[in-house]
């Protein structure tokens, strides 16, 4: 009878020291996976992969502005009309349509209705200003037009913002390159990551995390315009010059591994 109790009591703590070995070695097993799971979490390299393309602008917008002034109304908007109508001749005559052709409202200042001018202040009283604008895809075109700037100073007409300004040239692609942009930018940096992980003696892993970055558009000859175009615009614009470069940076957190 005693013999009987004595099994009964040691038989369920045999049971449950060996359950209590079995989560020991479980779980010393799984600390250690997960203490080797967090070291190979830090280790880690970050790469950049660069993408340029080269690219020429698929429109030209050029808004050619000019003004008269003087002290009778009606003679400084007739001088005006003449010069609308000479700039409108201009772009014509270098094969600009009109449905490529905008003329913008007429603004008309009065220094005597200005009440933050003096009455006495002296210069004409009335400024007449007009916008002509020319809208195209033919950006070479407008280009070559650009180049003839001169004929219309030697009508008389006095351009707003100088000689050769305000042509803006406008590349629309951008969303078609993309997707081949941003493929050919991470195969880039996957190849820095192996390089990398080569000469560290690792492997590359997964990806940790990665940023596409943004895409920029600058001019590609920095700015200063396509050669000879009297239209190219101040040299840190990039909307001054034909050719753009189009450029995207991504960068990628790789795992190493071993």
């Amino acid at each position: 009878m005693e013999s009987f109790t004595e099994d009964r009591l040691v038989r369920p703590a045999g049971i449950l020291g060996g359950c209590l070995l079995i989560g020991l070695v479980v779980g010393g097993w799984l600390l250690g996976r997960q203490i080797k799971e967090t070291r190979l979490a830090d280790r880690y390299v970050t790469v950049k992969g660069l993408v340029e393309r080269t690219v020429k602008s698929d429109s030209a917008i050029w808004p050619v502005s000019f003004k008269e002034t003087g002290n009778e109304l009606q003679q400084v908007y007739a001088k005006s009309e003449e010069d609308r109508a000479a700039v409108l001749k201009f772009f014509k005559e270098q094969g600009i349509t009109d449905a490529e052709i905008s003329v913008g409202q007429i603004q008309v200042a009065d220094k005597q209705a200005n009440e933050y001018v003096a009455n006495n202040v002296g210069g004409p009283r009335y400024i007449v200003q007009q916008t002509v604008t020319a809208s195209s895809n033919d950006v070479d075109k407008i280009a070559k037009a650009g180049q003839k700037t001169a004929q219309l100073l030697q009508a008389g007409i006095v351009v707003i913002g100088g000689y050769g300004q305000g042509i803006r040239y406008v590349f629309n692609g951008l969303n078609a390159l993309k997707p081949d942009m941003i493929t050919e930018a991470t195969k880039n940096a996957r190849a820095s990551a192996d390089r990398f992980a080569a000469d560290s003696g690792s492997e590359v892993g997964s990806i940790r995390s990665a940023n596409q970055g943004v895409f920029s558009i600058s001019a590609a000859d920095g700015g200063s315009g396509a050669p000879g175009e009297e239209g190219g615009g101040a040299a840190s614009s990039p909307d001054a010059s034909i050719m753009k470069k189009v450029r995207v940076v991504a960068t990628i957190d790789y795992y190493l591994v071993k």
